[in-house]
């Protein structure tokens, strides 16, 4: 068949890395295959030509998105026009739910295959929202483990791929090295702290982050508290930092006796890392207000929610404060009931997103499904 066409859209950094995973993989099956749409460095490093990058698309919160609405509806205008104009083969949106629903939904109702990888978590908002995506897509591929009975009971063939953090890790910078290049010492614990991907999240958790590590370190001086930078975020953000920052977010938990952590992805990098943790987010305070009304699940972090439990100690808007941080991070820092606990889980939870035996990772079998849909068309 000649080489297709396919439309690949990511609003966000992790939605990046790992669409830039499905590009790859796709142009093993299709070296030729012209692929485009929505993204950032990573995807168009892998070749996708793209319209609108996620320095752009990257907003988060109801009262944040408000603000950008003018933005996103120029941008879903003009994909229209484009989806009628000249209609690719395929489309595959990743995550990012606000826009990519309503792609996916103009790309069905013109009878365009739809391969939608990192079902959003529309789990947690209503399950009228779950129906709402099986109907729009024509293969689902889930990356959490539970997802994919709850949207073949929608009426969808959802896939469980395994989760793309688990895919080809590369060993990660030495403790040595890494600490020698932020002028610390190996001898001593590291306390990690995420306080986001998004200049938003920056801004909100960044002080807030700091002053908790501050609080650790009066009871322990011997902790050093480093920041993971996102490339993602302007450099401008953390200027105010006090504390040591590295790029290299991998081998800073995999070298972390804990870390502090914004909810999300990065719960599940964590534990694919054997990190202990806690989690804070606070977001604009009309953005709280109408989640509390609408969220339907008992955890906000992602790693809770694999793991069914209160796994990892959890504070919300009001509820994160230094203080408060504190005080749950410093019984993870040393060996205890509470360290060997979460360390118990997090095995199980990294167990619990690893693929079928001899699936392949997961980009490969987004690949797989594409050309399956593809064909079939």
């Amino acid at each position: 068949m000649a080489a297709p066409r396919i439309l690949i859209s990511a609003g966000e950094p992790s939605g990046d890395l790992h669409g830039a995973g499905v590009a790859r993989a796709l142009r093993k099956l299709w070296p030729d295959a012209q692929l485009y749409g929505f993204g950032g460095t990573l995807m168009q490093q892998e070749g996708v030509v793209l319209h609108a990058h996620v320095d752009d698309l990257a907003v988060m919160g109801f009262a944040e998105v408000a603000r950008h609405l003018p933005f996103f509806l120029r941008l879903l205008r003009d994909t229209r026009r484009e989806l009628d104009a000249s209609p690719p083969d395929l489309v595959i949106p990743i995550d990012y739910p606000g826009f990519n629903m309503r792609l996916a939904r103009m790309a069905k109702e013109r009878g365009i295959p739809v391969l939608y990888y990192i079902a959003p978590q529309v789990w947690a908002w209503h399950s009228s929202r779950v129906k709402q995506l099986a109907e729009t897509s024509d293969r689902l591929a889930v990356i959490l483990p539970f997802e994919r009975q709850l949207f073949e009971d929608a009426g969808t063939r959802a896939v469980f791929v395994g989760h793309p953090l688990l895919d080809q890790r590369e060993a990660p910078l030495g403790r040595e090295a890494l600490l020698g290049q932020l002028e610390l010492d190996p001898a001593k614990p590291v306390l990690a702290l995420f306080p986001g991907s998004r200049a938003q999240e920056v801004r909100r958790h960044l002080a807030l982050f700091e002053a908790a590590a501050e609080r650790v370190r009066d009871a322990r001086p011997d902790v050093q508290p480093v920041i993971a930078q996102s490339d993602a975020v302007p450099a401008a953000l953390y200027e105010a930092a006090t504390f040591p920052r590295t790029g290299d977010n991998q081998a800073l938990l995999e070298h972390a006796a804990a870390a502090l952590v914004k909810s999300g992805t990065t719960t599940l990098q964590a534990a694919v890392s054997g990190t202990p943790m806690v989690i804070a987010y606070r977001m604009h305070p009309l953005s709280y207000t109408i989640a509390r009304r609408v969220v339907e699940v008992e955890h906000v972090g992602l790693v809770n929610l694999v793991a069914g439990e209160r796994l990892a100690p959890e504070f919300i808007q009001d509820e994160a404060t230094p203080g408060a941080l504190a005080d749950a991070l410093l019984p993870l820092l040393d060996e205890g009931p509470a360290r060997t606990r979460m360390l118990a889980g997090l095995e199980r939870v990294r167990a619990s997103l690893k693929p079928p035996p001899g699936a392949g990772d997961a980009a490969a079998q987004v690949a797989g499904l594409a050309r399956e849909l593809i064909q079939r068309r």
